[in-house]
């Protein structure tokens, strides 16, 4: 088939993602921030942060997905112009994303009660403690936030978040070059001085968003719905539906990664800072890739509305055709700088070695982690969601932890050995996801 019946659908998907993209990858500049105004301040706050935001991110990232729910419900009413649904459905949502955050924040909190379970050195535990704190704190904004983004992400405005999470992320910066140093007069707090201002970046967003909402003429007719919409069981089935698959399938897929934080820390801190910093990068990439899916997913749920599974199909090839392009720049990119990168967050030689060797299996995995990430979306734009969490399950839990444990443990290759589950797990489950597709949308007319 000729590129040229692409065409449309690469310029719109460009237009929905971009936005969706930058904002993203706001959020890893901040991570970067983070890691290496940290891990310049000391490498055991950076090894405690490691720890910290692994599994935090595994609870940020179900979260993220449960939301996810809410943006092809959102997308076919946009198809259909039904604004007072829309709206009342936004208002369910946010309800049942609060539910989930105070969930969400009791198990973390649970978790933090049986911290010396978990086999960590003992030199963090001083550090991990109040900044582990903090950002449980932040769970629920965080929570409440993503039922604005994935409302306005559903209504083809992607810029509205894109801005709001990035000038966030500029207060983020700042708040932790004052507190981390103690800069201007404020105390020297270190990693205690990240949480602080992370916390505060979220709730920020979060209350910005509310505003927005709330006086912005473009939401008018959304919130006359919200206003007279109510609080129901059908509107909450059908979230939880659609959410919650999406959410177990983004929460095994970030566990595998963050979980297996926990075998890093049994090997030493330095591994553990270099599982930090390798995880950071390769974040850039993930979001760079989950900003065109996204987009995928925004118009595939409005061609499902209309019943034209051609375009479907188009759509999603087209969202594809980029992010493997995209694929070839990030790999080529972590091979050139896979000896230096570990440099922009510390200069222990020791860790900067380490995340040159983790550099081999993060540009392993590239392509099966683009070719999830597109088909997990193209599928989710259809209100498909239930194989993906399933098989997304098996190959993480059933594949890239055993064979991470297998590799690194019993046959002795240590921090490489750990992380040689992923290409495995990637690759298998992106062609299941993609065999799936073609199988649902292989006779389109």
């Amino acid at each position: 088939m000729r590129l040229s019946v692409y065409k449309e659908h690469y310029k719109e998907i460009i237009k929905l993602g971009i936005p969706i993209m930058l904002g993203q990858l706001g959020i890893i500049i901040v991570g970067f921030a983070d890691n290496i105004m940290v891990g310049h301040h000391s490498s055991t706050e950076l090894a405690a942060a490691s720890f910290v935001n692994n599994f935090f991110n595994l609870a940020f990232i179900f979260g993220m997905g449960f939301s996810y729910g809410l943006t092809p419900i959102i997308g076919g009413l946009y198809a259909k112009k039904d604004t007072d649904k829309a709206g009342e459905t936004l208002k369910n949502s946010l309800c049942i994303n609060f539910i989930v955050g105070v969930l969400l924040s009791l198990c973390m909190l649970l978790l933090l009660l049986n911290l010396d379970q978990l086999g960590q050195p003992d030199e963090l535990i001083p550090y991990i403690i109040p900044y582990y704190t903090l950002q449980l704190f932040s769970v629920i904004f965080a929570m409440l936030f993503n039922s604005f983004k994935q409302f306005s992400d559903g209504t083809t405005d992607t810029l509205t978040p894109m801005w709001i999470m990035l000038s966030a992320n500029v207060l983020n910066i700042i708040g932790n070059y004052i507190l981390i140093y103690g800069h201007f007069g404020a105390p020297e707090l270190g990693l205690t001085g990240a949480g602080i201002s992370t916390l505060t970046s979220r709730i920020v967003m979060f209350l910005a968003f509310c505003v927005l909402f709330a006086r912005h003429s473009k939401h008018k007719a959304y919130l006359e719905g919200f206003k007279r919409g109510s609080i129901n069981r059908t509107s909450l089935r059908n979230l939880i539906r659609l959410g919650l698959p999406v959410g177990l399938q983004m929460g095994v897929e970030s566990g595998s990664f963050n979980l297996s934080v926990i075998m890093m820390g049994w090997i030493g801190s330095a591994a553990l800072a270099a599982h930090q910093v390798i995880g950071v990068i390769t974040t850039l990439g993930f979001m760079v890739y989950y900003g065109i899916a996204a987009a995928v997913t925004i118009r595939v749920s409005q061609f499902k509305q209309w019943n034209d599974l051609l375009n479907v199909r188009r759509t999603s090839f087209a969202g594809l055709h980029i992010i493997m392009l995209a694929i070839m720049v990030v790999m080529l990119l972590i091979f050139t700088f896979r000896d230096s990168m570990g440099y922009l967050f510390t200069s222990e030689p020791e860790i900067v070695s380490l995340v040159a060797l983790l550099g081999w299996s993060a540009m392993l995995y590239q392509p099966g982690d683009g070719l999830q990430i597109l088909f997990a979306n193209a599928l989710r734009g259809m209100a498909d969601v239930r194989y993906t969490a399933w098989i997304a399950l098996l190959c993480h839990f059933g594949l890239a932890l055993p064979i991470g444990y297998f590799c690194g443990f019993v046959l002795g290759w240590g921090p490489i050995g750990v992380w040689f589950g992923f290409p495995i797990s990637l690759t298998t489950l992106g062609l299941s996801l993609s065999y799936r597709f073609n199988r649902l949308t292989k006779s389109p007319t």
